[in-house]
């Protein structure tokens, strides 16, 4: 008959911690990749967070605001006039920028943040506009009023910066196939697609570029609210003649 010894009874409960460990081990493992891989997909297919790096969009995003995006539009939903939308730098709209480096351990795990979508993306090549017209639309300033005009119609844009006109010089414009015409609501301080007619698509950005739509921001939690289109601004804006 076999004798169970001390020394049995405290290795096999040595050998029962190591057990739990290693299973807690790799059931946190398993919740840590599971919890990447879903915050990747959502990324990806439903919706992104950004940072606000500029005074191009003031009052209504501030430097240091964080907003997400809705990757169903361009897509499943369509882009509108007044919509705020994220796109990337059709080419030149963003100057050279210096940043110091960082340390590589803090920028590795930003950018593994930023690739799974927990870290809100930098500014790097995106930029954040208000989209004035869609494909068709005749833009241009100003009245007599001094107002933007809509295929003919005149804007009353509530969502301007206090101290902001809608535009301090004449243009006009025709918004291309798939394409957009954007402005800052901070108009004096936004190099839009006002200042870019002289490149490739007259200034307006291709759809193609779209981010998404902003639909809320999430910080400072003091100011987080939903992001609303104006849509009574556009109401009286007629479809263009195609």
């Amino acid at each position: 008959m076999n004798e169970t010894t001390e020394s049995d009874v405290g290795e096999h409960r040595t050998a029962r911690r190591r057990h739990g460990a290693l299973t807690a081990l790799k059931e946190t493992a398993v919740i840590v990749v599971t919890a990447l891989v879903l915050s990747f997909l959502i990324k990806t297919f439903l919706v992104q967070p950004f940072f606000i790096p500029s005074e191009s969009m003031a009052e209504t995003l501030l430097v240091g605001d964080r907003v997400l995006v809705t990757k169903f539009a361009p897509g499943p939903l369509d882009v509108h006039r007044g919509d705020v939308v994220v796109f990337k730098d059709p080419g030149g709209w963003l100057g050279p920028s210096y940043e110091e480096p960082a340390h590589p351990v803090a920028e590795f795990f930003h950018n593994v943040g930023v690739f799974v979508g927990l870290v809100p993306a930098d500014a790097g090549e995106h930029l954040i506009k208000r989209v004035i017209g869609v494909e068709g639309d005749v833009v241009e300033c100003c009245d007599d009023e001094g107002r933007v005009l809509v295929n003919g119609v005149p804007l009353d844009e509530p969502y301007l910066a206090a101290s902001a006109i809608p535009s301090e010089f004449d243009f006009t414009a025709t918004v291309p196939a798939n394409s957009l015409w954007v402005m800052g609501d901070n108009r004096q301080q936004s190099e839009d697609s006002r200042f870019h007619q002289g490149k490739p698509g007259g200034g307006s950005i291709p759809v193609a570029n779209v981010v998404g739509v902003s639909f809320v921001k999430i910080w400072p939690i003091s100011r987080w609210s939903t992001m609303r289109n104006p849509g009574a601004t556009f109401a009286e804006v007629p479809d263009p003649e195609r």
